[in-house]
């Protein structure tokens, strides 16, 4: 019977150490998990990236934003009100809840990391709640256009074979491969003036780069042919 029993503890033993550990959701976990979201998200209310701001999110009904040109037909006629259930199975697996959708992201698997997201963008996307500052690819205190420094300020681009060359207000000139430099728009409140592209540094080598431009009619005038 002792056997039996000893055999009986080791067994409940084993099992409760391969168990998944389990906490409560926590807020300032999810944070840092909203990194995987940022890049698309903000939490500033009608601010678009790639993806509709979060802002308000609970209670909405999916597709809805009017801020937010770009939803999927599949996302509009799925008929999805936002709550803690349907946000999780979406945040698990966006194409198993709604097939079709054009969102690019495979989901987060780890109960907890999801449970530690939610309780985060609860808080954080109500009304009247402080912006998280996230900084550059993370989605929020995106940099003001308007204001960056002479080395920045885009004053000429030209274009010659394959190559471009950017011209700054600090009187350097940056050549790129033409694969290299992305010509971008950017309307927004933190867009540059009109006719005063800015110059964004991209890639991990530094060999890239970002024009942007306060509308898309200022390009193709903007560039000019000369070798």
């Amino acid at each position: 019977m002792k056997l039996r029993l000893g055999m009986g503890l080791a067994v409940v033993s084993i099992l409760a150490a391969l168990a998944p550990v389990w906490s409560a959701p926590e807020a300032n976990r999810g944070q840092r998990v909203f990194g995987a979201c940022a890049a698309c998200h903000s939490l500033e209310p009608n601010r678009s990236m790639t993806g509709p701001s979060l802002a308000g999110l609970w209670g909405r009904k999916a597709s809805s934003l009017p801020s937010f040109p770009r939803y999927s037909s599949a996302l509009q006629a799925s008929g999805i009100v936002w709550n803690d259930k349907t946000l999780d199975d979406w945040v698990k697996d966006p194409q198993h809840l709604v097939p079709g959708n054009d969102m690019t992201f495979e989901g987060i698997k780890d109960d907890q990391q999801r449970a530690d997201l939610l309780a985060f963008l609860k808080q954080a996307t109500q009304p009247g709640h402080a912006s998280t500052p996230m900084g550059g690819m993370m989605g929020g205190g995106e940099t003001d256009l308007k204001t960056v420094g002479p080395e920045q300020q885009v004053r000429a681009v030209t274009y010659c074979l394959d190559t471009f060359r950017v011209t700054t207000a600090d009187g350097k000139t940056r050549a790129f491969w033409e694969r290299n430099l992305r010509l971008k728009v950017d309307g927004s409140s933190v867009g540059p003036e009109k006719g005063a592209p800015a110059l964004m540094g991209a890639g991990m080598m530094g060999d890239r780069g970002d024009v942007i431009f306060a509308a898309p009619e200022e390009i193709s005038g903007f560039i000019k042919p000369q070798c």
